[in-house]
């Protein structure tokens, strides 16, 4: 008996995640650290995850979607490339994941998935126009445009943390020099971080330097408990967040800009330098749009690409099962 639920399932560099959710809301969830051994290891790590909270019994989902980083061609379901993720360029996602799980099945995008999470049951409710933005090892995000969901060509449109924010500085993940995400990622909020515990072995961060490797959330947790150090350096971050979704706030002109990803559970902190740097780059009538933190957290990505699965559902025929 087909049911509502749909199995939703999240391909990340460092961790593979794999739900059942229901209308927005997550039933059961299971993740493991990402195999690197290649598309056809992970794809068995995701048939263990899903049979560990899908046991036998459970009524079958209807669907199953996989949101994953990209350049991902979401039209044809084939991974263009991941930069993170050796091995994965060319690779049939969708067909594996339709023949894996003998059900219809979407990828989609991470930043899209989640995008369409937030705008559908999360922070960007009821709103026509919507960008959103995750702030993570990486920066990606999606787009709603007139009450559309954005793709663009081949479904590759969203690609946010991609837009050169100065004409040097560092070198960014997809190979160009000063992209967004070059600057504003949490892996650069990371580099500086361990930077400046270098530069003072006897701080707060260099202290913590010496027993482990410094990252963006140490910085994080100095500048709450008023380290001046950790204080200039989440300035430093809202700074560049600020420049950059003032940047988006042109394109697109949204009338909501929704953070999420790991850096963004330091919100509080940095949401008065974001607003400071918009209200200082951003053009009169962009100042007063709001940026909100992810209302779904984490499970943005696996919300939106359930309600994706199930959409598609309607209008895509159900595989044959196995042993048919």
């Amino acid at each position: 008996m087909e049911t509502d639920v749909a199995i939703a399932l999240d391909l990340g560099g460092t961790q593979v995640r794999a739900a059942l959710v229901r209308d927005g809301r997550v039933l059961a969830r299971a993740a493991a650290r990402t195999d690197l051994g290649g598309p056809e290891a992970v794809m068995r790590q995701f048939r263990a995850l899903v049979a560990g909270i899908a046991p036998a019994g459970t009524p079958p989902p209807g669907a199953v979607g996989m949101c994953a980083p990209g350049p991902l061609d979401t039209v044809s379901g084939i991974v263009d490339h991941i930069p993170t993720l050796p091995g994965w360029d060319g690779f049939a996602l969708r067909d594996h994941l339709s023949d894996t799980f003998g059900l219809p099945a979407v990828v989609e995008n991470d930043g899209i998935a989640a995008a369409f999470g937030e705008w559908t049951h999360g922070a960007g409710r009821d709103l026509h126009h919507l960008v959103y933005v995750t702030v993570s090892t990486g920066i990606g995000g999606g787009v709603v445009v007139d009450g559309r969901l954005m793709h663009g060509a081949r479904g590759m449109g969203g690609h946010v943390g991609h837009f050169t924010l100065a004409a040097e500085g560092p070198v960014c993940s997809c190979g160009r020099i000063g992209c967004f995400e070059a600057f504003a990622a949490g892996t650069a909020f990371g580099r500086r971080a361990r930077a400046a515990a270098d530069r003072d072995p006897a701080s707060h961060l260099g202290r913590i330097a010496a027993r482990e490797t410094v990252e963006a959330r140490h910085a994080v947790e100095g500048a709450r408990a008023g380290d001046p150090a950790c204080l200039a350096l989440v300035a430093e971050e809202a700074a560049y967040l600020g420049s950059g979704f003032a940047s988006l706030l042109h394109l697109y002109s949204p009338q909501m800009i929704v953070m999420g990803g790991g850096v963004s559970k330091a919100f509080d902190l940095l949401e008065p330098g974001i607003r400071a740097r918009i209200e200082r780059d951003a053009m009169p009538p962009f100042r007063a749009v709001p940026v909100r933190p992810a209302a779904l957290a984490d499970d943005a990505g696996l919300v939106g690409v359930a309600a994706l699965a199930r959409a598609a559902t309607a209008r895509t025929p159900r595989p044959p099962s196995r042993g048919s």
